[in-house]
């Protein structure tokens, strides 16, 4: 009796953000030699695969179709099929699709296998001049001003340098909001189409940012990553911090003045402030 063919291999394969000499002589050889490759763009990684000289097979895996999608790629890895997994750019699974997927394969015990290599978070952050030895990856704004500010307000009192992703369109919105909830002068760089011709980063306060963004048409084009400085605040400001975090929850069922001394008396800060933040607060919504 033949024994049963062993499972395939997922190989979650990194790409470049730009530019193709980042791609890796290991990534190429996975690429070439798996029996099927899952693709969020088919039609944008083919100029890839044409590229390296890749013929294997492509099947499209994004946001919209991942879901069942899985099953299907399950039976063939069952099958003992090997299958790569890329996305449009970068590193599969960070605000890509593949972690329904991933999850999947490890619950049923088959194997998966990292290929390194480019992130815009990781080369955004290293160039940054920022704290690297703790930092959070936020993914993509909410495009939505009030939702957005909502989550910034969240995000006061982080210590970490924090990264995110914006499109192109948002981000002087985004820059302004980050302003306003972070405070002129707190640090953060914009690093726009790392890796591509037009490579630029651009460093300062947010004050400044802002000031550049409004002039800069250039910082509103192609693929955009944000670095922030934490906050380096003392214990007096982390409770006002943590009081305005309270009073923007109180908010959403009271009046002003009463939402602000709730908060005051939770936090222990002036209440007058708590009211100040709440009148402003309110007329923003």
């Amino acid at each position: 009796m033949t024994a049963a063919k062993s499972c395939g291999i997922l190989y979650v394969v990194a790409t470049p953000i730009g530019n193709l000499d980042d791609f890796s002589a290991r990534a190429s050889r996975v690429l070439n030699e798996v029996d099927l490759i899952a693709a969020e763009d088919t039609r944008h990684s083919g100029q890839l695969l044409r590229a390296i000289g890749c013929t294997t097979p492509m099947i499209s895996l994004h946001e919209h179709n991942e879901g069942r999608r899985v099953e299907e790629l399950v039976s063939h890895l069952q099958d003992g099929k090997d299958v790569a997994l890329i996305s449009d750019a970068g590193t599969p699974l960070i605000s890509d699709p593949g972690f329904a997927l991933v999850r999947a394969l490890i619950e049923k015990d088959i194997r998966v296998i990292p290929v390194p290599g480019a992130c815009a978070v990781i080369s955004a952050l290293c160039v940054s001049a920022l704290p690297t030895d703790r930092f959070m990856f936020e993914g993509f704004l909410p495009a939505k001003s009030g939702k957005r500010r909502d989550h910034l307000m969240q995000l006061r009192r982080e210590p970490r340098t924090m990264v995110f992703y914006e499109a192109p369109h948002r981000i002087g919105d985004s820059l302004e909001e980050l302003r306003q909830v972070f405070g002129d002068e707190r640090n953060a760089v914009v690093c726009r189409e790392l890796t591509k011709v037009h490579e630029t980063i651009y460093r300062g306060t947010l004050k400044q940012l802002c000031e550049l963004a409004a002039t800069d048409a250039n910082m509103s084009r192609g693929e955009i990553v944000i670095v922030l400085a934490g906050c380096e605040c003392s214990e007096d400001v982390a409770s006002t911090l943590q009081a305005e975090q309270v009073l923007e929850v109180l908010l959403q069922e009271l009046p002003a003045s009463q939402a602000a001394k709730l908060a005051a008396k939770l936090c222990k800060v002036d209440r007058a402030q708590m009211y100040e933040l709440a009148v402003k607060s309110k007329a923003g919504r």
